[in-house]
């Protein structure tokens, strides 16, 4: 594959997934992320592309993901994110209130909740969350106010944890850093995952989710005991091994088969 070739991989992909990573690119395109970079480069001083951190976007993006910790976050695993958060709309009944943490994952369901569902009555801290459901008048979207966390783009802090307090959910969707899957979940924002625990004490049914990259991943604290959550939802690159151990501690698994752009811009079943 020419230069010219291996840019118009690079467009074609981002405008499928809105977002990539340097060593997803060299990964894709069986090139060193050398080579990546240095089209990149010439693809960002066109004005075709955004740097982030880690990566790039589509040029047309909304600034504020820009060179954020969340948008990093985005760009890595898109295609999973955009499968898991398809299944997780299915769980959501007419009327329901929900709850959405600020993690990438949501921000996906954020998107779909926007433009497919009506009726319901949204609970969030993420700034960001508030944005992608306001894209539509069709929902009631409750903002959980408090102190800004710019890491995060959600508001955090005592404020936010006495309000979350006094909520209370059918179904509350959050995302984590790290599933260890006989355990639970684990963080290292300490403003963020406090609201967490928060809403799994309160909610009707806590579903977490989590793609494959997750599992097997520890960070600062843990958040969430293994029988706080109902529901996980991963991808079909999870493994078999914790996928049983997870059937063991909770009451649902439910696997998304991901659709991946191949070189030729074709998409398969994985």
């Amino acid at each position: 594959m020419n230069t010219g070739d291996r840019r118009q991989f690079i467009l074609d992909r981002l405008e499928q997934a809105g977002a990539g990573s340097y060593d997803e690119f060299a990964t894709a395109l069986k090139v060193s992320t050398m080579t990546v970079r240095r089209d990149l480069e010439e693809l960002i001083r066109q004005g075709a592309v955004i740097k982030t951190v880690g990566g790039v976007q589509k040029a047309a993006a909304p600034s504020y993901l820009q060179e954020t910790a969340v948008h990093s976050r985005m760009a890595l695993q898109r295609q999973e994110k955009r499968a898991i958060a398809r299944l997780a709309l299915d769980l959501i009944g007419p009327g329901q209130t929900i709850f959405l943490d600020g993690s990438s994952t949501c921000l996906e369901l954020a998107r779909v909740v926007a433009k497919e569902r009506s009726g319901l009555t949204i609970v969030t801290n993420s700034a960001l969350a508030c944005l992608e459901l306001g894209e539509s008048n069709a929902n009631t979207i409750v903002g959980i106010g408090g102190h800004y966390d710019a890491n995060s783009l959600s508001y955090v802090g005592p404020q936010a944890e006495d309000w979350a307090k006094t909520l209370f959910v059918d179904l509350a969707f959050v995302g984590t850093k790290g599933l260890i899957p006989a355990k639970g979940t684990f963080e290292s924002s300490l403003p963020t995952f406090r609201i967490k625990q928060i809403i799994a004490k309160q909610c009707g049914r806590l579903v977490l989710l989590a793609d494959h990259s997750k599992f097997g991943q520890r960070a600062l604290s843990k958040v969430l005991d293994i029988d706080q959550i109902h529901t996980v939802i991963t991808d079909d690159r999870t493994s078999r091994a914790d996928l049983v151990q997870l059937e063991k501690n909770v009451t649902e698994v439910i696997v998304a088969r991901v659709r991946r752009p191949t070189l030729k811009g074709t998409a398969h079943a994985a």
